[in-house]
C-alpha cells in the first residue's frame, strides 16, 4: 500500500532512490517538487523521467487532504477541517496578523490529555498523525497563500492533541519543514506546546533545533492544576518549571507559559500573585489567553478588566506578560470546536469516532 511521500525525511527518500537505481540528484528534485513547489500529483513532476513519476505513483502518495469544512472570520482568520485517508478530520487554522502568516497544526485526532475547558479533549483520542499529515496542514495554506503572493511565516503546534505524546512525528515534520532543500521554515520561527510532559521536555532540550516552547501551566498550584490539567498528577508544576529551565538553559531561548483565564476559577489576583512566585526571575514570558466560549464547556471568560488586573498584578511583581485577544471567536477557533461541531451534522458521518 503507497505511503505518504512527506511521511519520509531526505535522507530516507534518498536512501529509497538509490535503491532503486536513480541518481543521487534525483533525490533532490523530489523533495524540492513536494516541499517546495508543493506539489500534490507525480505528474506536475515535469524534470523527472516519466518511468521514475510511474514508480514514485506506485510506491507513495504525495496528495493533500481535502477539506470539508471552513470557516472564515473578518480579521483574516481561518480555520479548516481536513479529512485524512482513513476519514478522520484534524483541524488547522491560519492566523493573518500584520505582516504574519502564522498556522496552527494539530498532530493529533483528539487528545489523551482531556483538559475540562477544551474542546479537543471532550473527544477524546482517537490517534497520532503521521509526519506528513501534519506537515500537511501548514501546506494546505502555504498554497493558499501562495495564490495572494503570499507565505507561511510561523506555525505554531498548538492545535488538537500533545504533541510531545507523538514526539517522533512531530519533530520529524518540524525538520522537514526546516529542512534547506525545501520548505525552508526557521526553527526559531517555530512554536511547540505541551501541557508539560517532562520526559518530551527534556528530550527536546537535547534536540540541535531552536524551536520555540510554550508551556500550558494554566494554574499557580498543583491543587488548582491538577483540576484544570490531568497530566498534573504525574508531573507537578515543580518538575515541570524545571524541564523547562533545562529546555531554556540549553538553547538560550525564553519560554512561554500559556495561561488560559476561567472566570472566577484561576482569575484571582491572589493566583496572578502566585504564579508570579513561581515565575520571577526565570527566562520566561507569560501568555494570558481570556477563555474561548465553546458549547458544552462550563466556563466562561473573565471580563476585561479582570484580565488586565491580572496581567498588571504579573508585570508589577517582575514578570513579562502579555495578553493574547482570542483570534476567530466568531468562528469557534478553538482547537476541536469545528470538528466537533460537523460531527454533530447529519452530512458529516466520515467525521464520527
Amino acid at each position: 500500500m503507497p505511503v505518504g511521500l512527506r511521511d519520509l525525511s531526505f535522507p530516507e527518500l534518498a536512501v529509497t532512490l538509490a535503491a532503486w537505481g536513480e541518481a543521487p540528484f534525483r533525490a533532490r528534485q523530489v523533495w524540492e517538487w513536494a516541499w517546495r513547489h508543493l506539489a500534490t500529483k507525480f505528474d506536475q513532476m515535469t524534470n523527472l523521467p516519466a518511468g521514475l513519476r510511474a514508480r514514485l505513483a506506485e510506491s507513495f502518495t504525495i496528495g493533500l487532504p481535502a477539506v470539508t469544512a471552513r470557516q472564515a472570520d473578518d480579521l483574516g482568520t481561518e480555520k479548516v477541517l481536513l479529512s485524512l485517508a482513513d476519514g478522520q478530520g484534524v483541524e488547522a487554522v491560519l492566523l493573518r496578523g500584520g505582516d504574519r502568516r502564522t498556522v496552527c497544526v494539530s498532530t493529533q485526532v483528539g487528545c489523551p490529555v482531556g483538559c475540562p475547558f477544551c474542546a479537543t479533549g471532550a473527544m477524546g483520542f482517537v490517534r497520532n498523525l503521521t509526519p506528513g499529515e501534519i506537515a500537511a496542514q501548514v501546506l494546505h495554506f502555504a498554497r493558499e497563500l501562495r495564490e495572494a503572493g503570499e507565505h507561511v511565516t510561523h506555525v505554531v503546534v498548538m492545535g488538537m492533541g500533545e504533541p510531545l505524546l507523538n514526539y517522533d512525528s512531530t519533530l520529524k515534520a518540524i525538520h522537514n519543514l526546516n529542512e534547506g532543500r525545501g520548505f525552508r521554515l526557521g526553527a526559531r520561527r517555530i512554536t511547540v506546546s505541551t501541557v508539560g510532559v517532562v520526559p518530551g521536555i527534556l528530550r527536546l532540550a537535547k534536540e540541535d533545533l531552536q524551536v520555540n516552547l510554550a508551556i500550558s501551566l494554566h494554574a499557580p498550584d498543583d491543587a488548582l492544576r491538577r483540576k484544570l490539567v490531568p497530566l498534573g498528577e504525574r508531573w507537578p508544576i515543580a518538575e515541570v518549571l524545571a524541564a523547562a529551565d533545562r529546555y531554556a538553559h540549553a538553547t538560550g531561548r525564553r519560554v512561554s507559559y500559556e495561561y488560559v483565564l476561567l472566570a472566577g476559577v484561576n482569575d484571582h489576583l491572589d493566583d496572578a500573585r502566585a504564579l508570579a512566585a513561581l515565575l520571577r526571575g526565570r527566562l520566561a514570558h507569560v501568555n494570558l489567553i481570556p477563555f474561548n466560549p465553546s458549547p458544552g464547556l462550563p466556563f466562561r471568560a473573565p471580563a476585561a478588566g479582570t484580565v488586565d488586573a491580572f496581567r498588571r498584578a504579573l508585570v508589577e511583581s517582575g514578570v513579562d506578560a502579555t495578553v493574547r485577544r482570542s483570534r476567530g471567536v466568531a468562528i469557534q477557533a478553538g482547537c476541536g470546536q469545528l470538528r466537533v461541531s460537523s460531527a454533530r451534522r447529519p452530512d458529516s458521518p466520515h467525521l464520527s469516532t
